[in-house]
């Protein structure tokens, strides 16, 4: 069984630290506590280990936040990986700051990373991971609010979000792996 952990973000010391690269981040950690690393790849750097029978791909695409399904559907396709088997962690207006939910299917809500991922791959058919990080103040932009930084009290809570995403991703290995042993029943 494959599966693939997409974590969004935008690259380059500029967005390190931003709400939009939220996933970049996420990822890193996850892959940090596997002991493994990304490949030196420029576009589509990529990380591989195997949880018990099955093998793990983590990928952070290298290109700008709105073209990210150009490494989604080229590491999809060149390692027979189907959708369904691919969670996306991304960052969430939507949600407040700390809030994390994992959902299947659905709209892009606006997220221009979602958005290319969906109309790269053909189907709107994966899990997302999202993370909130807020709505900006009435009036303010929200271009500029997710390109920004977290706050000092955002980033002392930040650990403890970072722990909960790894569980999560933890759980979501597991319970893939259930489904589909009760789908070959």
């Amino acid at each position: 069984m494959k599966l693939l952990i997409v974590g969004l973000g935008n690259p380059g010391v500029k967005y390190e630290g931003t709400r939009h690269s939220i996933g970049f981040r996420l990822v890193d950690r996850f892959v940090d506590s596997k002991g493994v690393t990304f490949s030196n790849d420029k576009k589509c750097p990529l990380a591989k280990f195997f949880l018990e029978d099955k093998q793990i791909y983590v990928l952070k695409p290298f290109e700008f936040m709105n073209l990210s399904g150009n490494c989604v559907s080229q590491v999809l396709r060149a390692n027979g990986i189907q959708p369904e088997n691919m969670l996306v962690v991304h960052d969430e207006i939507d949600f407040p700051f700390e809030k994390i939910k994992i959902k299947i299917a659905g709209g892009h809500a606006g997220h221009n990373g979602l958005k290319d991922i969906v109309s790269r791959i053909g189907t709107p058919n994966f899990y997302r991971l999202r993370v909130g990080v807020g709505r900006p103040p009435q009036g303010d932009d929200v271009a500029d609010y997710v390109l920004s930084k977290f706050n000092g009290e955002e980033n002392k809570k930040l650990p403890e979000i970072q722990t909960k995403v790894q569980d999560m991703i933890l759980q979501w290995i597991l319970e893939r792996q259930k489904e589909i042993n009760q789908k070959t029943k």
